[in-house]
């Protein structure tokens, strides 16, 4: 049964002595072990123990208990309580630890520190049994023995067990990421600002006379080059320019570049 009797060895005393139920009986309603019960009514058990009457108590009927009686099948139920007794909790008491032990606190506390950042100051002070102050000072690097200390794990130190860790640690990452997405929910909602790569608008190309270099075309650069080349030429090996088409020579130019004078194209009359 999940509800058991208040005192349950005195009720199975009283049981075992004033009614016909079967040990299985008696031994599923008071939550004790078959021979447990069988001990009892042999006397080697509960020697000493007065019966306590759970009928008078409100903890059986005695219609139960007649129907219990005259069928070896049928289980024993609680009767229902009239007034709901809270749980009582009992206290945490401080464990005693060795003063071998407590010297090495600062050593497991540096550890801790090193290794898990996730932890609160109060994690570590259920893990390992110390205080605040000790916490900071060995943090601030004040503690009166800092030269000294080496990280050692508390596990292996006897500080505590590996489920306590373990536990305290997925504690502490749990809130971090916690902490993490509520950061990443309030900065979508308030609007995050954008790299200046992207929010900075291109750069205009500036003129060439305030220092800024002109964007030159892959056509342009190719007919520097070109111009560049035939500069290193000799004059006969240069490539002959075309005139245009729509500026045609004169003769005047064309003796001038051979050097003689220009002709009077009309007739002399002798």
């Amino acid at each position: 049964m999940s509800n058991a009797p208040l005192m349950p060895k005195a009720t199975a005393v009283w049981l075992v002595d004033n009614t016909s139920l079967t040990f299985d009986q008696i031994a599923e309603f008071c939550g004790l072990h078959v021979l447990e019960v069988k001990g009892i009514a042999d006397g080697d058990v509960a020697q000493g123990i007065k019966g306590m009457d759970p009928i008078s108590s409100g903890q059986l009927t005695r219609d139960e208990l007649d129907k219990a009686g005259k069928d070896q099948n049928y289980r024993l139920a609680m009767a229902a309580a009239k007034v709901e007794i809270p749980e009582i909790k009992a206290k945490k008491s401080s464990k005693y630890m060795p003063v071998t032990l407590r010297q090495e606190r600062p050593n497991a506390i540096l550890w801790l520190i090193r290794n898990h950042e996730e932890l609160k100051d109060a994690q570590i002070i259920r893990l390992v049994g110390t205080t605040k102050p000790t916490i900071e000072a060995i943090r601030d690097r004040t503690h009166h023995n800092t030269a000294n200390l080496v990280p050692t794990d508390p596990v292996t130190l006897g500080l505590c067990t590996q489920v306590d860790l373990d536990r305290e640690v997925k504690k502490g990452s749990e809130r971090v990421a916690r902490e993490k997405e509520k950061l990443a929910k309030e900065m979508e909602k308030a609007g995050t600002l954008l790299p200046s790569d992207e929010s900075a608008p291109a750069p205009e190309p500036k003129s060439t006379d305030k220092g800024y270099a002109k964007i030159i075309t892959a056509a342009e650069m190719a007919e520097i080059q070109r111009k560049a080349e035939e500069d290193l030429l000799e004059p006969e090996e240069r490539t002959p320019v075309a005139p245009s088409p729509d500026k045609q020579p004169d003769a005047d130019s064309v003796f001038a570049k051979l050097g003689g004078k220009s002709v009077d194209p009309r007739p002399r009359s002798d």
